[in-house]
């Protein structure tokens, strides 16, 4: 189609990355906002009573008892599709990117299915998935190594220090497992109010993006003193593609949500930004830009750690989000609040990255 177009309109680059991007972006936006109405209704059939609530949260949550799960469904569909169509499918990373977001997607649709048929908040045991996840993220990373060149595919990048670039050599693969896994399961864990998950993940997405298209192209990687990593600028498109399919299933999920992307969602979208990361070799970038998904993990390791060894809790509720909650905030504060500092965090962060 674009060969065909091109004959027409020869002044326009039709199959350069940024035309493909744009169109990979509108197509999944599209298709969410098509594809959201169906899923809801079917996953309404499905569910009689939709995600359990957990007991223990706050009272305010008890509202939403009967609004279905599941609706990550809609984003897989839409990025797949998307990827399938707009994506050059001869470049591995392509590949290696959507086995994981598709992967680790799988694994929350199990989890969520579980806590459906089980009707509690329990589903996949912690150690079974956890078993799982770094299986997942092992292929990946063994695939990607054998992509880049052996002297700079175990390196690290450290931005704010210089473009300093590290070797740590064999620890880079148990380094970048726990990258990936850690990043699936913050993700997870955010993802506990309406449209909270949505923004930081896109502007994370929008980092990536960017440095994806600066670090495949030689001539920029070079003049901003960054690791070239060749082909890794072709996960432009599937960038371009989750951020549309975010902003579509948003238009769902925004306060009060008519569906939950659950695990489905969170686990896959998790796996894709781990996975970009590594990809880029900015695995530090992602601790910045993402730093709200960290500080939401450390909320909960914290008040577990503390319970098990004080038997004193350290937050009103935990993960973080829930403790502003229970402190009085409306849910909607609390989430605009959160998407404030994400995106000035994603701005520091690629700043940081081009303006060194």
């Amino acid at each position: 189609m674009l060969e065909w177009l091109a004959s027409y309109l020869g002044w326009i680059k039709l199959d350069g990355l940024g035309v493909r991007s744009c169109c990979a972006f509108i197509t999944a936006l599209i298709m969410t906002l098509c594809l959201g109405p169906r899923v809801i209704r079917w996953l309404k059939k499905k569910q009689k009573d939709g995600q359990p609530i957990r007991e223990c949260g706050p009272e305010t949550h008890m509202v939403k008892k009967g609004t279905p799960t599941m609706g990550g469904i809609m984003i897989l569909l839409a990025v797949t599709s998307t990827t399938l169509l707009w994506a050059n499918l001869g470049n591995l990373y392509v590949w290696i990117l959507l086995g994981v977001f598709l992967s680790f997607g799988l694994i929350g649709g199990m989890d969520d299915y579980l806590k459906l048929t089980s009707h509690s908040s329990k589903g996949i045991t912690g150690k079974k998935r956890l078993l799982i996840e770094f299986g997942i993220a092992l292929v990946a990373i063994l695939l990607m190594l054998y992509l880049i060149d052996s002297g700079t595919g175990t390196t690290l990048s450290i931005p704010f220090w210089g473009n300093v670039i590290l070797n740590l050599g064999l620890f880079y693969i148990p380094f970048a497992m726990v990258v990936i896994v850690g990043c699936t399961n913050s993700v997870n864990l955010t993802d506990g109010l309406d449209g909270l998950v949505t923004l930081p993940v896109i502007m994370c997405t929008i980092v990536f993006m960017a440095i994806a298209g600066l670090c495949g192209d030689s001539l920029m990687a070079s003049a901003l003193n960054m690791l070239v990593v060749p082909s890794v600028e072709e996960l432009m498109p599937v960038c371009a593609a989750v951020i549309g399919s975010l902003l579509g299933f948003l238009w769902f999920n925004a306060h009060p949500a008519d569906v939950f992307m659950g695990d489905t969602g969170s686990l896959a979208l998790g796996g894709f930004l781990g996975t970009m990361a590594v990809a880029t070799k900015h695995e530090v970038v992602l601790a910045i830009a993402g730093a709200i998904f960290v500080v939401e993990a450390l909320s909960d390791i914290i008040q577990v750690g503390s319970y098990k060894m004080r038997k004193k809790r350290v937050f009103l509720m935990a993960p973080i989000h829930h403790h502003f909650e229970k402190l009085g905030w409306p849910e909607t504060r609390v989430v605009t609040r959160f998407w404030i500092i994400s995106i000035t965090l994603a701005i520091v962060a690629l700043m940081m990255v081009v303006f060194e």
